[in-house]
Formats: structure tokens, C-alpha cells, sequence
């Protein structure tokens, strides 16, 4: 691990003073002039290692680390997350990685260690977005995490530390642009926040609370532990979402994530169709897709998720069949429904108080069977009995998560 005395900024950086860094472009290519300094004069909480970031890059990395850095400290575990467009499409903590992961990437019986089975499990949860990810990790990067981000479709990766060697092996990624950042581990954020939009200067203080186990209030039924873990790790996944946001959970991982809706039922229901992805990419029907030798991983996991979803093209139609050896029979609606059944134990947590019960009942056609959310909605009463009818444990975390 590379000591702070060590951390420099690559020569190809453009400074204005001793601190100010030239950024590639703003949000977007038109925004040219872009800058980024400390808050604090000469106190860089991260540290670029190769690469030139823009603005959004910027946004993911930091949003990226605060949300592994706090999913590990709550969980114990090394934590990782893909980014896009500044709002997670998979976060998870390390666990076991299933066959379809397993199959995917081509491991067998392989042992993977902790902090790349945790980024492959948040990667799995919505392999589809997370094509040109930017991924972070909780812990530093060794030899197996970087010859894996260096064959995966990866725009860059923030990490509190890198083993010898790793720096110059992603750094010769993307023709030399992949984006390599190092965060201080140490740092701890201003206590308040400030932007500046259209002429006037916001400022709030950080949302500092400390996401922990003492915060869930049972309300209803019994959570495990491990479900409570679950709902934990979500706690941390929407602190860093877009709002409105949910997202459903099983095993110390993400199944799918709802951003950014003005609906939150909207949320529940996009949240709920990934969830359900994620699930039939398991079905036999899925995983016997017999596709054409040498056709690229993220080619079969975009087709796995067409056949998926059904409704495709007369072009798609076409595509699919000239990349298949043999044709593919999905499964009918029935063979649909019963499996879509056998998926339980999904957590479910949401970053405002559910207004309606119709969360909790589109919920539960996703496997829910706990859920947490700040409560104190004016129909907090119907929430509660929908999930006593629907047989959804209930815990209240007192604790609103909104982040725009």
C-alpha cells in the first residue's frame, strides 16, 4: 500500500496554483472549463494515480467510496459498488459467488479472494449497466482485483491503497486512460456542504449519522440476522442513490436498484423488474443459451437479458438467432411464475417513508420478506397492515436517506 507521502498528481495534470486541477470537461463535453480543489487548502482526500477524471468521474469515485467505506465499517466485511451516472447498479459485501458469476467470468472451482468476490457480486447485480462502471472497493487493490478490472469493461476505480505493481498493470488499460484513485482512508469530510446553483450558495450539514444495527425499530414480525444485515448494507447503498430510491437485497448483496424516480412506487416497480432479471438469469432455460464460441461476456449478459425480458424486436429476433448454435425456447408464463415463486429471503429498504401500501404489495411479488424505511408517513398505519397481510417483517429506521 502506497504511504500519503507518496501520493502525487501524474505530470499530465494541468494545475492553476499549487492546489486547482484542470478536469477533462464539466457534466458534459461543452463545459470546458472545469477545476477541482480541497475544501481544506492542501488536504486532498484522494489522490489521482493515472488518468485524467472528468466532472461525473469525480461524482462516481467519491459517492462510490463513501458508500463502500460505510458498508464496510457497518458489516465488518471488504465492500464493493459499480457506478453510473453518480448512483450505484450494484453494491455487496463479500460472500459466495454462485454458478452463473462463477460461469460468467469463468472461474470454476477456482477460490476467489474477498474483495474481488465482492466486486463481481455488485457487478452481477445489474451486469447490464454496469458496462464502463466506475468501481470501488474498501480495501486496497491486490494482484487478482487488478488483473480482473483489467479485463472487464471498466472506466476507472478508487481504492484506499494498491499492492506493488497493480498501479502500472491499470494503468495500461484503455490505452493508458483508465482513471486510478487512491482516497485517504483517513480523511474525514467537512461537517458542512456547499454547492452553488444558478447564483446561490447551498450549504446543509453532512448527513454524519452512523448507519448501525441500533438503528431498526421492529415494528412487525421477526428479521434474522441476516436479513438485518441486508437491510443494513441498503442503508448504506441509498445514502449514496439518486432519490427517490429502493433497492431489494439477499446474501450481503444488491438485486436491484430503483434511482431517481419522482414515484416511489415507480422506484419499487423498476427496482422489482432487475430484481426479477437477476432471479431468471438463474433459470435452465437462461443459463442453457447455447451461443456462438468467441461471442464477447457483455454480448451474451446484454442477450440473456433481452430473452429475459421477451419483448423483442423483429431485428432482435433476427440478432439473436445468428449468435445461437441451437434456438432458445424461454419459458412460458407458467414455468415463469413458479419460479419467480421459489425466490424468498429478499430485504427491502427504501430512502423516504413509504406514502402507500402498494410498495409493500409489488414488494412482495419480488420475494420480499423484510423491509425497512424511515416511517412517519401520514398512512404509516396501511403500510404496516399491508405488511402483517402480506407477511412482511417491518422495522422502522427514524432515518430519511435522500441524496441529490
Amino acid at each position: 500500500m502506497r504511504t500519503p507521502s507518496a501520493w502525487v498528481f501524474p505530470s499530465t495534470m494541468s494545475f492553476r496554483g499549487s492546489h486547482d486541477v484542470e478536469l477533462r470537461y464539466g457534466i458534459n463535453p461543452q463545459q470546458r472549463l472545469a477545476e477541482v480543489a480541497p475544501t481544506r487548502s492542501g488536504q486532498w482526500p484522494v489522490r489521482l494515480l493515472n488518468g485524467v477524471p472528468s466532472y461525473i468521474n469525480l461524482l462516481d469515485a467519491l459517492n462510490a467510496w463513501r458508500l463502500v467505506s460505510e458498508a464496510s465499517a457497518a458489516l465488518g466485511k471488504p465492500a464493493a459498488a459499480s457506478f453510473k451516472h453518480v448512483s450505484p447498479a450494484g453494491a455487496a459485501v463479500d460472500g459466495p459467488l454462485d454458478e452463473v458469476v462463477r460461469d460468467l467470468y469463468q472461474l470454476g472451482d477456482t477460490s476467489v479472494g474477498a474483495l474481488t468476490g465482492a466486486y463481481l457480486r455488485a457487478r452481477d447485480a445489474d451486469p447490464k449497466s454496469s458496462y464502463g462502471d466506475f468501481a470501488a472497493v474498501s480495501h486496497p487493490i491486490d494482484d487478482e482485483l487488478a488483473d480482473l478490472l483489467a479485463r472487464v469493461i471498466c472506466d476507472g476505480v478508487i481504492a484506499p491503497g494498491y499492492a506493488p505493481g497493480t498501479v502500472d498493470k491499470l494503468s495500461k488499460k484503455k490505452n493508458g486512460r483508465f482513471l486510478v484513485l487512491e482516497a485517504d482512508s483517513t480523511a474525514v469530510p467537512p461537517r458542512r456542504e456547499t454547492r452553488e446553483v444558478s447564483g446561490l450558495r447551498l450549504t446543509q450539514d453532512r448527513d454524519a449519522v452512523p448507519l448501525t444495527r441500533d438503528l431498526f425499530t421492529l415494528r412487525h414480525g421477526e428479521i434474522t440476522a441476516e436479513a438485518t444485515d441486508d437491510l443494513l448494507l441498503g442503508l448504506a447503498v441509498l445514502r449514496y442513490t439518486q432519490s427517490n430510491s429502493v433497492c431489494y437485497l439477499r446474501d450481503g448483496m444488491t438485486l436491484g436498484i430503483g434511482a431517481g424516480q419522482q414515484s416511489r412506487v415507480d422506484c419499487t416497480r423498476l427496482a422489482g423488474a432487475k430484481t426479477d432479471t437477476w432471479w431468471l438469469r438463474r433459470h435452465p432455460a437462461v443459463r442453457a443459451l447455447d451461443f456462438e464460441p468467441g461471442l464477447r461476456r457483455q454480448d451474451r449478459i446484454n442477450w440473456q437479458v433481452r430473452f429475459i425480458e421477451g419483448d423483442l424486436t423483429k431485428d432482435e429476433e433476427n440478432r439473436l438467432a445468428q449468435v445461437l448454435r441451437t434456438p432458445a425456447v424461454p419459458p412460458d408464463a407458467e414455468e415463469r411464475a413458479r419460479w419467480m415463486h421459489a425466490l424468498t429471503g429478499v430485504s427491502f429498504v427504501s430512502d423516504g417513508a413509504l406514502p402507500f401500501r402498494d410498495n409493500v404489495d409489488h414488494a412482495k411479488r419480488h420475494g420480499v420478506s423484510a423491509i425497512a424505511e424511515p416511517g412517519g408517513s401520514i398512512r404509516s398505519d396501511e403500510v404496516e397492515a399491508a405488511c402483517r397481510e402480506q407477511g412482511i417483517a417491518l422495522a422502522h429506521t427514524g432515518l430519511r436517506l435522500f441524496h441529490h
